[in-house]
């Protein structure tokens, strides 16, 4: 019989899929580090785009042999844009170009504020209900930016624009994430997924092509190797290990890794890009921690009294 792990938030998870969670978060924990050693050979839009297309043409095959079906119909098309738009375009185009400014673990921990703009977003929005919980995640997503913000502007070299576009980034994918929840969908989101990104890396060629010069295409081979693992890891087999969880994750252990996610990324960009993390950087991502477990795990639930076994006299 498999073996089978309490989550923090009670659910039952399996031990595949607590590897499999495990190796997602370091997916995409190393993959910040990663794009930033990308960039160093490579423009943000070409790189986008190169590594989108392959990825999207990934995964459209992946599925296609297991029988998704693949194509959208006439009446679907209108989702894959309006979804595709902040959740793709918005949030990898501003997200790339936060990288190109800032320590890939900079990035990855003002990135990761998402889930509190999608909250703030739903109370502006949708009348959603302003609790203390959030309002302490706002305050430590403010003492994150702020000290973030502070040591870019001190910096000799700071670029303050970064931070920009990378909130800028967050609010695109809060954003997409409302619109997601409300979204009435017939297709499979594997199906939406591959068409959001293949429209996407379609108009990321173009802005790419207008914008930012012809690269060379002579690259070292760790940057080929870092160009795989945007297309293949990236977005091909962390999108494949999320869609067979995501049905069965509990909510509370999706939480979790969203929340190591940031701290894989400062973490490992030392040992990838030679960033050194300072004291400013540790205790952001602690914020931002703090903060997306505020907004996203639930509340502790009182216990439930036990049953008297006394006789009623």
């Amino acid at each position: 019989m498999p073996s089978r792990h309490q989550s923090p938030g009670g659910g039952v998870i399996s031990r595949r899929q607590l590897w499999s969670l495990v190796a997602l978060t370091l997916m995409w924990g190393i993959n910040w580090p990663m794009m930033k050693y990308s960039l160093r050979e490579l423009s943000p839009l070409y790189f986008r785009a190169l590594t989108m297309s392959f990825g999207a043409l990934w995964l459209f095959c992946f599925y296609r042999f297991k029988g998704v079906r693949m194509w959208p119909q006439v009446t679907e098309w209108r989702s894959v844009v309006t979804l595709g738009l902040p959740n793709v375009l918005g949030w990898h185009t501003l997200a790339i170009l936060g990288v190109k400014e800032l320590a890939s673990g900079r990035a990855a921990i003002l990135g990761f504020t998402m889930p509190i703009w999608t909250v703030l977003l739903g109370i502006v929005f949708f009348k959603e209900k302003l609790t203390p919980r959030i309002g302490l995640a706002v305050l430590a997503v403010a003492l994150a930016i702020g000290l973030l913000t502070f040591n870019e502007l001190t910096a000799l070299s700071g670029k303050p624009l970064g931070i920009v576009w990378m909130e800028l980034a967050a609010l695109a994918w809060a954003a997409g994430t409302l619109m997601m929840r409300r979204a009435h969908l017939s297709m499979p989101m594997e199906t939406l997924t591959v068409w959001m990104l293949i429209l996407a890396s379609i108009c990321l060629w173009g802005l790419a092509v207008v914008l930012e010069p012809w690269p060379a295409w002579q690259f070292s081979v760790p940057m080929w190797g870092s160009l795989v693992y945007g297309a293949l890891i990236n977005y091909g087999f962390a999108q494949i290990i999320w869609f067979g969880m995501a049905r069965h994750l509990p909510p509370t252990t999706s939480a979790m890794s969203i929340m190591a996610i940031p701290l894989i990324g400062t973490l490992t960009a030392t040992l990838i890009v030679g960033e050194a993390p300072g004291w400013q950087d540790f205790v952001a991502v602690l914020c931002v921690m703090a903060a997306i477990a505020a907004v996203l795990l639930p509340p502790r639930r009182p216990p439930t009294p036990k049953p008297s076994n006394k006789a009623s006299s």
